[in-house]
């Protein structure tokens, strides 16, 4: 097929397609979002988002004036700090103590923190592929989350989905395509972020499958050492 024409946005899109849908119909996510799993699963699972962020957002400062990834460091997206007060909401002030990442979830947080360092274009993929999907799948995540387990609309427990700062996320959406499409970059750098991409959906898939085994019935309270 001529790609030649298609924009960026689309090409990693449609590439990684086969990918994002195995990370969101992994049987952890199926399990929460059917109601199968209780309010510590969920809490599991915005544990490990934690860390993520926080490699993803820890390295934004360095990476404003990068001519590639500068665009895409905007201050509205950054989810730390909304993390931090849902985890407080679900595992008390003292959620920190002994907090761990799955093994899993280390991985994924060192390749970014790595893209960061040594491949501007890299941390891309990793941004595009957590912050758009926050806007769009997560909103079903937050959704089920308040209506399964009472959580205050838009409230505490499910601050993370809500983007405050950004009033009309579709327009938002749209512009950060735009973004994804004035990339300066040639066709082999292209392949190489749309690769990282299916990367990233990937080490989302091996979270979940993690989560999965450590959501068991007889599983109870943080992940700590």
């Amino acid at each position: 097929m001529d790609t030649s024409d298609t924009p960026f946005s689309t090409l990693i899109r449609v590439a990684s397609h086969e990918q994002h849908t195995q990370a969101e119909t992994s049987t952890f996510m199926s399990d929460l979002l059917g109601g199968r799993l209780g309010v510590d699963a969920y809490a599991r699972y915005t544990e490990q988002l934690w860390f993520v962020y926080r490699a993803l957002e820890g390295a934004a400062e360095s990476l404003t004036d990068d001519p590639l990834a500068g665009p895409f460091i905007q201050p509205e997206l950054f989810r730390t700090s909304e993390l931090a007060r849902d985890l407080a909401h679900l595992r008390g002030a003292d959620w920190q103590d002994g907090l761990r990442p799955l093994p899993a979830t280390a991985e994924y947080a060192a390749r970014v923190e790595e893209c960061a360092r040594t491949w501007p274009a890299g941390y891309v993929a990793h941004h595009y592929t957590r912050y758009l999907g926050d806007l769009s799948g997560g909103q079903i995540i937050r959704d089920k989350a308040e209506r399964t387990w009472g959580f205050d609309r838009k409230g505490d427990g499910v601050r993370f989905y809500v983007f405050e700062r950004i009033a009309n996320p579709a327009a938002f959406k749209r512009s950060y395509r735009e973004l994804l499409d004035r990339v300066n970059a040639d066709d082999l750098e292209k392949q190489r972020i749309i690769d990282e991409c299916k990367r990233a959906f990937d080490f989302n898939g091996a979270v979940f499958r993690e989560l999965g085994q450590a959501c068991g019935p007889d599983k109870q309270g943080p992940l700590s050492a």
